[in-house]
């Protein structure tokens, strides 16, 4: 089955980023996963979404380069002939959750190139190339809300995120395209897990009301409402998805 509407989710070979690939699959778009370096699993998660009809092919491109964002673009172009929906989904966090003071400049340096810079090269081609009616899709944090040591650095990128895009959000006035933020809390994600001890994790999970972790799909369901056609007059917010946590 191939969709009229065409999505494109950066850092969507694992984690939450496959699971909103599957997910807009099953709402009928045609998916690029894209992925920055595991091929293998990027082409698993294209065979799960087409062992299920769905549309959809893997894309290489590293976000925090603008010329492989253009060629991510180019190659949706390409396979689908236009495209409707960005999910900047691609992120990085240092498992060690360093303070400030520790942290290095080579570890903050990653942290904006991909979370900052990333989402600003895929924003800045998409304002040129989503189709009218166009959903540009964010991804942020709930630590923002949390102020959690650790999360300095990590914070500082997703508030920058938050930022830019509900800008963005007036700058595209005349378009007929929205972006939004969503700010998942814990998430039971190898990026969240990762460097964590089960002590930490499991307190973690006691501070949403709800008293568990985020799955992925939790978050994927948001992403499907505000790309979908009852999210028409969202515009300029984040939605904080995190049981309740903050």
């Amino acid at each position: 089955m191939k969709s009229e509407k065409v999505a494109i989710i950066t850092g969507a070979s694992r984690g939450i980023g496959a699971a909103i690939a599957k997910r807009l699959a099953a709402d009928e778009f045609s998916v690029v996963v894209n992925f920055a370096g595991n091929a293998e699993a990027a082409n698993q998660v294209v065979e799960a979404i087409k062992s299920a009809n769905g549309a959809a092919v893997a894309v290489q491109a590293d976000v925090a380069d603008p010329a492989a964002v253009k060629k991510l673009f180019d190659a949706a172009d390409a396979a689908f002939g236009r495209i409707d929906v960005l999910v900047n989904n691609a992120g990085v966090m240092i498992p060690e959750l360093p303070h400030l003071a520790a942290t290095t400049d080579a570890q903050f340096d990653h942290l904006f190139s991909v979370n900052v810079k990333g989402s600003f090269n895929t924003m800045r081609e998409a304002a040129g190339r989503l189709k009218a009616g166009g959903r540009i899709i964010n991804f942020s944090t709930s630590a923002i809300g949390t102020a959690m040591p650790g999360y300095a650095v990590y914070g500082a990128t997703k508030s920058a995120v938050e930022t830019m895009t509900n800008i963005f959000a007036k700058e595209l006035r005349g378009k007929n395209i929205t972006a939004n933020v969503v700010a998942p809390g814990p998430t039971a994600t190898d990026l969240f897990l990762n460097g964590k001890s089960k002590e930490l994790v499991d307190r973690m999970a006691k501070m949403a009301p709800l008293e568990r972790l985020g799955e992925v799909d939790d978050i994927a369901r948001v992403v499907s409402f505000l790309a979908g056609p009852d999210a028409g007059w969202i515009n300029g917010q984040t939605i904080r998805a995190n049981g309740g946590m903050v």
